[in-house]
């Protein structure tokens, strides 16, 4: 679950264990082990008490260091880590983004969950993202499902983290952003050619979604990834940080694959 790469890039980013003042107490799990048990919960979509006892700590063991380390924001903190390594091995393609997001039902409603488009009477919540030209996520966030996407444009184009480059400083800025007609306003469109980023936004009622999906296929394949994070196929968490913390486990190990390959 935890190969000797992503566990050194994971030990850059892990805070040191607290320490006890009092001493003594059973020992404390490693962190090589409990990250091995946060993914497989991640990735198989089980709860926290079916955590299978061949990995070590309990569930309860298990999720306390998950509220400890998304408290620590180590997620976003790997995944930035792991992009850089794709950026200074020329791995990522800054030419031409794209900006989507994908509802899913809210079981325990929560924190950051709305009225479901589709359905008023249930609650739920969206992912937020950027991918870049191959399909890698480089910048996510979450709301609730009733947020209108053209909201989250400037948070999630501003969240994109410097990135090293194989040469030259490190960069956060696309030359192309490609949108679907949910972010067809002028406003948009200004503040994008302010921050230098050429747009290619879907006009309402004047241009055909087909043409646009021609460059936008790469991001509704990147929310089939994040599929395989089994547990984003609901929202369980009531916690809004809990939900991004899986987010960015899954944000993460995307991006680790193709740095792998």
């Amino acid at each position: 679950m935890v190969p000797d790469e992503l566990w050194k890039l994971f030990q850059r980013v892990v805070p040191p264990a607290p320490a006890r003042p009092q001493g003594g107490g059973r020992r404390r799990y490693g962190d090589r082990e409990v990250l091995a048990a946060i993914v497989f919960v991640a990735t198989t979509g089980c709860t926290w008490r079916q955590l299978p006892p061949v990995f070590g700590p309990s569930g309860p063991t298990a999720h306390r260091r998950f509220t400890e380390w998304s408290a620590a924001r180590v997620w976003a903190k790997l995944h930035r880590v792991i992009l850089d390594e794709l950026g200074s091995r020329g791995g990522l393609d800054w030419s031409r983004c794209a900006i989507d997001s994908v509802n899913m039902r809210a079981l325990k409603r929560g924190e950051l969950t709305g009225p479901n488009p589709v359905d008023r009477g249930k609650k739920g919540s969206k992912i937020h993202l950027i991918t870049e030209r191959t399909g890698l996520p480089i910048s996510v966030g979450i709301s609730g499902a009733n947020l209108h996407d053209s909201q989250a444009l400037e948070p999630l184009v501003r969240g994109i983290p410097p990135i090293r480059s194989r040469r030259g400083p490190r960069r956060r800025r696309p030359a192309k952003l490609h949108a679907d007609k949910g972010y067809d306003y002028d406003h948009l469109r200004r503040w994008l050619r302010w921050r230098g980023i050429r747009h290619r936004i879907a006009r309402r009622g004047v241009e055909s979604s087909t043409r646009l999906g021609r460059h936008r296929w790469t991001i509704e394949r990147t929310m089939s990834w994040l599929g395989g994070c089994r547990r984003l196929h609901r929202r369980y968490e009531r916690k809004a940080e809990h939900f991004l913390a899986f987010v960015g486990i899954a944000a993460a190990l995307i991006c680790y694959r193709r740095l792998t390959t």
